[in-house]
């Protein structure tokens, strides 16, 4: 009887190629196993024990003796699905299809061979090779297969089927992955194994020793009693059940802890597998991550950072066929699967691979489900997706055993019972009395003074000792910059300035505040992405109510000063236009400001800053129209998974990094770049030196030859080195001549 194959080896003897029969049931199994947690196994075993189905031929069996022909080896097995399990099967059908190139389009549309309608269609002999029969005899596939019980989303039963398809792709290409570096281990006699993670009860453990420690260095005073009840009544919130929770705890009141501490125990008391700390910019998810590091300690290697532009502009660029260039084996695999206690991810990575059609951004779903999910500053979710992200938020919920934390001091208004149609429901409040807390941690008082020229701005700046100004744009930032730069403790913030710098600024910015002495600094809104800077005085140009409560953060920060003496000034300014969509959020800010003078910092203010908000936005909240794209479909099952991928991009305007070499390491490491076989380490030790240029100053810049590719035989254009270095300072960071910017102060990779 013949032997089929599914890997080989350099040995022509093929006495240790593996068998076609073992590698399905590997992947059967393993698959299963990914399953089992969202009660789909017999589905994903299904898939796993078909997707090569097609390997099964003459032809992919001469392949792997050497003939470089192709030999479609994945539509066979989507055939065999349909034929046997009928609408189920469709199902399965998209992730045996998609396990190599992706997750098709359902129908022609244009693109005729990419489409599952399409491979369907294809006539074995013909189109496809022919399998041998004898697969029955190795393979035993169950006689009928039944959708798990899905709970309804009354609206939404498209977009389930379609995040169900997702979740059945992503178990088998983990399992198939899984399998195969398994095997290609076992020929280089390297056993197996899984990095051996630390356990969740371990790490609770020493997250309570951590906060002990805190406990008993901290002074006895008001703020840290109240921080010490916030604690303790948020972790006897974690014994109610899964679901959705809000965390609303105003800035100083220690909630980064308190919601990881509230999401052990949580998890731990439901039998779920693991904490995702989802953050919005990745100014802070370094930040973050110390943190827990800190508090884990010696098991801090339980945790997982996911992130970095740099690493995912190369995936972009690189594509599957040198994806594995990035990082080690171990750290591209991990930040791939998911497979640790505690992931730290941003909400790009987070929510992009939820609508996702790629192998590597999917293969981590299957581990999102019984997990507990903190989305930290929940408020920052983007307006244009927001009706397609909480669908998501909520089937996670639903149906895949996740708990997720609404975690802010400015919450937004997404309950039904706050006026959102078709909003969340059944969200549990985690901390105690929220809007007591806010006035116990009331730091600062309001006003706003209207408009202001840049000639009165200068003059605030020159008349204060220790001050703050928040503009929302680089352009304006370093304009006023560069009119009091000559002053003693003159300093400006932007993204245009390297990591390495941004750093420095605010260390120094830190010793100045703490000695006295001046300090003027001008700042785009990065600032109130959780930085740790207390000033006694703050400007901040119009913007959300959600971003004037964040600058507000800077201000008074531990309390120190008298409330009358904590001003946050909010000043309109006609020299620098807005664009459209901040210009609207300051309408609504302006609206409650108006009518709430009491307090607009207040849980009850923002809740009616975001009614305001979202009040008439209609299709504007999901303006992709990605939910009807997913629910038109689904009488035929004809999910247009690429298009929906490439529609769900929650950052319109992609940032390309440009490599500053300003000093002897940089440029060391730029040449290590030109002859590296693998670029993930050289790549993060060079993030420092990075600076995020949008496309048309990327352009500008280029044109002008101000920046070079690095030369690389092996990764293309992929990286950019800044030629004229003159355009570079560390006190202000990356300027050309007429620059054109698009804002993206908070854009997140």
């Amino acid at each position: 009887m013949k032997l089929y194959y599914a890997h080989s080896s350099l040995s022509p003897d093929k006495l240790n190629w593996q068998p076609l029969s073992e590698h399905l049931n590997n992947v059967g199994a393993i698959a299963a196993s990914c399953a089992a947690h969202f009660s789909a196994s017999e589905i994903a075993q299904v898939a796993g024990l078909l997707h090569d189905l097609g390997k099964y031929s003459a032809e992919f069996q001469a392949r792997l003796e050497g003939n470089p022909a192709r030999a479609d080896h994945a539509t066979a097995g989507a055939q065999q699905a349909v034929k046997r399990y009928g609408l189920i099967g469709k199902l399965i059908a998209y992730a045996i299809a998609g396990h190599h190139a992706g997750l098709a389009n359902g129908i022609d549309d244009g693109e005729a061979r990419s489409t599952l309608e399409v491979r369907l269609k294809l006539k074995p002999g013909e189109d496809i090779p022919s399998t041998n029969s004898i697969w029955e005899s190795e393979i035993t596939l169950p006689i009928s297969i039944a959708m798990p019980q899905l709970k309804p989303q009354a609206t939404q039963a498209g977009f389930q089927l379609a995040f169900f398809v997702r979740m059945i792709f992503s178990c088998l290409i983990d399992a198939d992955r899984t399998d195969t570096q398994r095997y290609m281990q076992s020929l280089e006699n390297k056993p197996f194994f899984k990095t051996a993670h630390p356990a969740l009860d371990a790490l609770r453990d020493k997250l309570d020793a951590h906060l002990s420690k805190m406990v008993l260095k901290a002074a006895p005073n008001e703020l840290n009693v109240l921080r010490a009840h916030i604690l303790g009544h948020s972790r006897k919130q974690a014994a109610l059940p899964p679901g959705l929770f809000s965390m609303t705890v105003p800035t100083g009141g220690g909630k980064t802890l308190t919601s990881m501490a509230f999401a052990l125990d949580h998890a731990l008391q439901y039998g779920q597998r693991r904490v995702i700390y989802v953050i919005p910019f990745t100014s802070i998810i370094e930040q973050n991550a110390r943190v827990f590091k800190e508090a884990f300690g010696d098991l801090s290697n339980g945790v997982i950072e996911h992130h970095s532009a740099f690493d995912r502009e190369a995936d972009l660029k690189l594509g599957k066929s040198n994806s594995k260039a990035h990082y080690s084996d171990k750290l591209r695999t991990a930040m791939e699967s998911w497979d640790a206690p505690v992931i730290v991810t941003t909400a790009v990575q987070f929510f992009e691979s939820l609508f996702a059609d790629r192998p590597s951004q999917c293969r981590k779903l299957h581990n999102i489900a019984n997990s507990v999910i903190v989305l930290d500053e929940a408020q920052t979710l983007p307006l244009k997706l927001l009706r397609p992200v909480m669908a998501a938020i909520d089937e996670l919920a639903r149906n895949y055993k996740c708990t997720i934390v609404l975690c802010t001091a400015t919450q937004p208004a997404l309950r039904e019972d706050q006026g959102f149609f078709n909003g969340f429901q059944n969200v549990r409040e985690i901390a105690p009395e929220p809007e007591k807390l806010f006035e116990q941690l009331k730091r600062t008082q309001v006003h706003a003074i209207g408009p202001q020229t840049d000639e009165q701005l200068v003059d605030c700046l020159r008349n204060h000792q220790q001050v703050l100004i928040i503009v929302n744009n680089r352009r304006h930032a370093r304009s006023l910059y560069d009119a009091i730069k000559d002053e003693p403790g003159a300093y400006h913030l932007s993204t245009l300035m390297m990591a390495k710098h941004r750093s420095s600024v605010l260390d120094v910015v830190r010793q100045k505040l703490s000695s006295g002495e001046p300090c003027k600094l001008i700042s785009t809104s990065l600032i109130e992405a959780g930085v740790d800077v207390d000033f006694p005085v703050l400007y901040r140009a119009e913007a959300g109510l959600d971003s004037i409560a964040q600058a507000a953060g800077r201000c008074n920060r531990e309390g120190k000063r008298p409330l009358g003496e904590s001003i946050v000034s909010v000043f309109q300014s006609d020299d620098w236009s807005a664009p459209p969509e901040l210009a609207q959020l300051a309408g609504n800010m302006r609206m409650v400001m108006r009518n709430h003078a009491c307090d607009v910092l207040a849980p009850e203010a923002m809740s009616l800053y975001f009614k305001h908000v979202y009040s008439g936005r209609g299709t504007e909240l999901d303006a992709k129209n990605l939910l009807a794209m997913h629910n038109n479909h689904a009488p035929n099952l004809s999910f247009p998974f690429q298009n929906i991928a490439k529609a769900f991009s929650m950052i319109e305007s992609h940032l390309q990094p440009v490599i500053v070499p300003l000093d002897r390491n940089a440029k060391g490491l730029v040449q290590s770049l030109r002859i590296a076989e693998k670029v993930g380490g050289i790549a993060r030790q060079l993030q420092p030196y990075l600076v995020q240029v949008p496309k048309t100053g990327f352009e500008a810049l280029r044109k002008a030859g101000a920046i070079s590719v690095i030369a690389s035989e092996k990764f293309g254009d992929q990286f950019w080195m800044l030629e004229n270095m003159d355009l570079y300072t560390e006190d202000a960071g990356l300027s050309w001549e007429n620059p054109t910017f698009i804002d993206a102060e908070k854009t997140v990779l």
